[in-house]
């Protein structure tokens, strides 16, 4: 069976995922599944400009691609039923784990695990955010760091079976102001890995190479050089970053 071309093959729509805040649906290419977002679905923002949103989901895959972390599905944009969209295959994650979650405050665990805050549930019990400790978790936080992600609810991260994460909505990207919020702050201050500085080198190198050459039909002049800025900002101080500005730290919902 060939292959679909998934740029230029019939979209076809089986869905529409409810929940999301912009305009967001199933569909098929052939056989594969995929995600697709309107522009002309998008909702305004007081903070971004409008329709934007599609065109920085593909820009956060081309920084994942560049990183080569594997963070973000395929994403791409191209003509669909509703007009020009984002579109990402689509990922089923394993029902029975969770990257990110709460927990009784009591019940937090002892290793593996980094508490990000507390606070108490409907009931008035003391309850905790946690997420993993691990490895892809961090190249996550690092990935958010660099496109300066200021929605990384505990949904957005996918917890694949075999141990993979992807992360997924990344509209709310790039913005040249600092607006990082995220659920993965359990590692702030603590030094970056080399493998994580290496990460970092790569985007700063490849903005003035193929990455470079791509971002500006999908980004702002005044977000890429902000983008520069974050790499070369994290490569001086060698550490994951503190909360800063004047946003929350973390979105809301968290999940």
């Amino acid at each position: 069976m060939t292959a679909p071309d998934l740029v230029t093959d019939e979209l076809v729509l089986t869905g529409r995922l409810t929940t999301a805040s912009n305009a967001t649906f199933l569909g098929a290419i052939g056989e594969a599944v995929v995600v697709y977002k309107p522009v002309a679905g998008e909702a305004p923002l007081w903070d971004f400009p409008g329709g934007t949103l599609a065109r920085r989901e593909v820009a956060a895959h081309l920084v994942s691609e560049t990183l080569g972390w594997d963070i973000v599905p395929r994403t791409w944009l191209r003509d669909g039923p509703f007009g020009e969209g984002m579109v990402q295959l689509w990922q089923e994650p394993d029902p029975d784990q969770d990257a990110v979650n709460l927990v009784p405050k009591d019940e937090v665990p002892d290793a593996g695990w980094r508490a990000v805050l507390e606070g108490e549930d409907q009931a008035g019990r003391a309850i905790a955010l946690v997420h993993e400790d691990t490895p892809s978790l961090r190249r996550m936080a690092v990935f958010d760091a660099i496109v300066n992600n200021a929605d990384r609810k505990g949904d957005h991260v996918l917890a694949m079976a075999g141990g993979h994460r992807f992360g997924v909505d990344h509209g709310l990207t790039f913005h040249h102001e600092d607006k990082l919020r995220t659920v993965l702050w359990g590692w702030v201050g603590e030094p970056l890995a080399v493998e994580e500085m290496g990460g970092i080198g790569r985007i700063a190198d490849a903005l003035s190479g193929e990455l470079g050459r791509c971002l500006p039909e999908l980004l702002s002049v005044e977000e890429i050089d902000a983008l520069a800025a974050r790499c070369a900002r994290l490569r001086a101080d060698g550490c994951f970053p503190a909360p800063g500005g004047d946003m929350p730290a973390v979105p809301w919902p968290l999940f």
